[in-house]
């Protein structure tokens, strides 16, 4: 499969396929299960509400997995294999865990790549542990929309109409919807509910959809939510490493004016819109995120 098709690689649950070992840290907010590999400039992953760190390998596969560096992909506690926290983690908290995992695998930096809520986390990472991040890859990331839609629904639900209304459905059905969405999928309609998240929700590959169903965790979106409400955004002119933003044109859950935001407050950023894709960029284009993020 070309690497520029659209989504041309599944999602694999398989650590072994890239010389990864799984790691139990304990850290402050419970047990984070960690998958990593050593390497000259360790690359750290951070994955957003519907993922864990198995939603990165169509990334590692466009990439080669990115010889010779290292890496270390997250299951942020409440996800993946991490074990759930009595209440979700607030963006201070999860970049806390993050510096535990560096200090836990011995690493100083990292050049730090997140998605959608991952990418949030790693901004804040940015400014507040500045000696830690030595470069910084939103991928879809959600970030002023979304902390606007996440203050103002009645207000976003005309600027931002799927997060607010998901975050509002959330709120009704919360631990039911993963099972809601577990029956969508067993009669044949899941796409249609994915629809929205990805430009072209019947091009993807199987996997990836039973990944979303998986690994959508509505109790952690939730607290997301209630994060970023509650987030200064003014904070980021305070990142000074180097930043690279890349996004989908059809992304329902940012906004395409976000980049330009972003431009405005980052002293050191490029960014980069991408055609015929939603709101994960890494799986539905992976071969042009390798290329911006790591050329």
């Amino acid at each position: 499969m070309h690497p520029d098709a659209y989504a041309p690689y599944p999602v694999v649950g398989d650590p072994a396929r890239w010389g990864l070992t799984t790691t139990t840290v304990s850290t402050s907010a419970g047990p984070t299960v960690v998958r990593h590999r050593p390497g000259a400039r360790p690359l750290l992953f951070l994955h957003g509400v519907a993922g864990s760190w198995t939603t990165w390998t169509p990334l590692l596969s466009a990439a080669g997995a990115v010889v010779g560096r290292g890496l270390v992909l997250v299951d942020l506690p409440g996800w993946g294999s991490s074990p759930a926290p009595a209440v979700p983690l607030d963006v201070d908290e999860s970049s806390q865990v993050i510096v535990e995992v560096l200090d836990a695998l011995g690493l100083d930096q990292a050049d730090v790549v997140g998605h959608s809520m991952g990418a949030f986390v790693g901004l804040h990472l940015a400014v507040t542990r500045q000696d830690r991040v030595r470069s910084l890859g939103l991928v879809s990331g959600t970030t002023f929309a979304t902390a606007t839609a996440a203050r103002h629904p009645v207000r976003a639900l005309r600027t931002l109409p799927a997060f607010t209304l998901l975050r509002a459905g959330l709120a009704v059905t919360r631990r039911a919807a993963h099972g809601l969405l577990r029956g969508l999928a067993r009669i044949g309609l899941l796409p249609l509910l994915a629809g929205p998240v990805f430009a072209t929700v019947r091009r993807l590959d199987p996997s990836v959809l039973r990944a979303f169903v998986e690994e959508f965790r509505p109790v952690g979106f939730l607290g997301a939510a209630r994060s970023a409400a509650r987030y200064d955004t003014r904070r980021w002119a305070g990142v000074r490493c180097p930043v690279v933003a890349v996004a989908g044109r059809q992304d329902v859950f940012a906004r395409v004016d976000d980049l330009a935001r972003l431009g405005g407050v980052l002293p050191d950023v490029r960014t980069v819109l991408l055609e015929d894709c939603g709101h994960f960029a890494h799986v539905e284009r992976p071969g042009a995120v390798v290329r911006e993020l790591f050329s």
